[in-house]
């Protein structure tokens, strides 16, 4: 069964255009790999939390940043699919 890709994210912050990105970007990357990617808006301030079968690919707070979509993927290929080649998103 493909996995699904969950951003939750701070709607009071003004994430949800930053979120919507990023979940396009995993959907057209992992067309073939993800069942699908769910926002998700979160009632605690600040959070951009990205998580794959129960498990924190990326936590902004953790981070003290955002992702680089390039390093998402990498993140998310990692964890749903190391034996994807990323083309140029895996050249450094």
């Amino acid at each position: 069964m493909k996995p699904t890709v969950s951003i939750e994210y701070c709607p009071k912050c003004g994430w949800m255009l930053r979120a919507a990105y990023m979940a396009q970007e995993l959907l057209t990357t992992f067309a073939d790999e993800l069942k699908g990617v769910t926002l998700i808006p979160s009632e605690l301030g600040g959070t951009f939390t990205v998580s794959s079968r129960e498990r924190i690919i990326f936590d902004r707070k953790t981070a003290q940043r955002f992702p680089e979509i390039k390093e998402l993927k990498q993140l998310v290929r990692d964890e749903i699919s190391p034996e994807k080649d990323l083309g140029h998103s895996d050249r450094k």
